[in-house]
């Protein structure tokens, strides 16, 4: 089992329901290709760098998982196919990486410190 990341950009004209559904459907597919789900994260609607497809915003979803090799392929086969997916990457992580995602979701990596904090620290 290799571990991945996968983080999907949803066009912004879905309703809240509507991408619900979507990310349900992407969870469920997973599963059933022997996906282990890791972690889930929706970041919901924030501005993208650069147009696409004429939208200049959409919806961020990313999913951490430990799957089988060949899911990636059906994977974007099922990205190419919906039109409600702008952009999807999958990123193959490393041991380095899942270390790196897994202290950052414990807050030891990535934390701002509050400015009051800051300056009594000093």
């Amino acid at each position: 089992m290799t571990n991945y990341e996968t983080v999907t950009i949803f066009t912004p004209v879905l309703t809240e329901s509507e991408m619900q559904e979507r990310t349900t459907a992407l969870v469920d597919f997973l599963k059933e290709n022997g996906a282990e789900i890791t972690h889930i994260d929706s970041w919901g609607m924030k501005k993208l760098a650069y147009p696409i497809q004429k939208k200049t915003t959409g919806f961020y979803f990313i999913i951490e998982y430990q799957a089988p090799g060949d899911i990636i392929k059906k994977l974007d086969v099922r990205f190419k196919r919906d039109t409600d997916v702008l952009r999807a990457l999958n990123v193959k992580l490393d041991k380095w990486g899942v270390q790196y995602l897994d202290m950052k979701r414990k807050g030891l990596i990535g934390k701002k410190k509050d400015p009051v904090e800051a300056v009594e620290g000093e």
